[in-house]
């Protein structure tokens, strides 16, 4: 099965960032975890790009719910995704929508995606460091990943 982990975020602006540091994690874990590690800032259709022709994607990102408490993790699929609710960038078109667009123009879509999100708490001030709540859901949301691909 080919298997992509996606990092997604701006890793300059504070827990927007945390995608791409639990990319960064997963990436030092031996032996190597059964899956390519990618990171990058893209949204809307652009992600179509990066998940064309795998069988299986992760997708780690951040969101802003306001409903939960810094550093809690949702686990979550592309049904869950509509307009009014979409991970925490300021992108024109939710990742739901962008995957009917990709289904309509012939990509070859994972069968399975996973979409692990963070509560954030600052993702727009300028810092290369999470905050602390936020970091402190990296080492938990690393096992969870580690162990659905085990």
């Amino acid at each position: 099965m080919k298997t992509l982990i996606l990092g997604l975020g701006n890793s300059i602006l504070s827990d927007d960032g945390i995608g791409i540091n639990i990319a960064h994690e997963l990436e030092k874990i031996r032996p190597p975890l059964p899956a390519e590690i990618r990171e990058g800032s893209v949204a809307g259709l652009s992600i179509l790009d990066e998940i064309d022709g795998y069988d299986k994607v992760i997708l780690i990102d951040s969101i802003k719910t306001g409903k939960n408490e810094p550093g809690s993790i949702y686990r979550l699929k592309p049904e869950d995704f509509n307009s009014t609710s979409q991970l925490s960038n300021s992108h024109g078109i939710d990742f739901f929508a962008a995957l009917k667009f990709g289904e309509k123009f012939g990509y070859i879509l994972p069968k399975t995606i996973d979409v692990y999100a963070v509560e954030v708490e600052d993702n727009t001030t300028f810092n290369e460091r999470c905050t602390s709540k936020v970091e402190a859901s990296v080492s938990k949301l690393v096992q969870e990943i580690v162990r659905s691909l085990r």
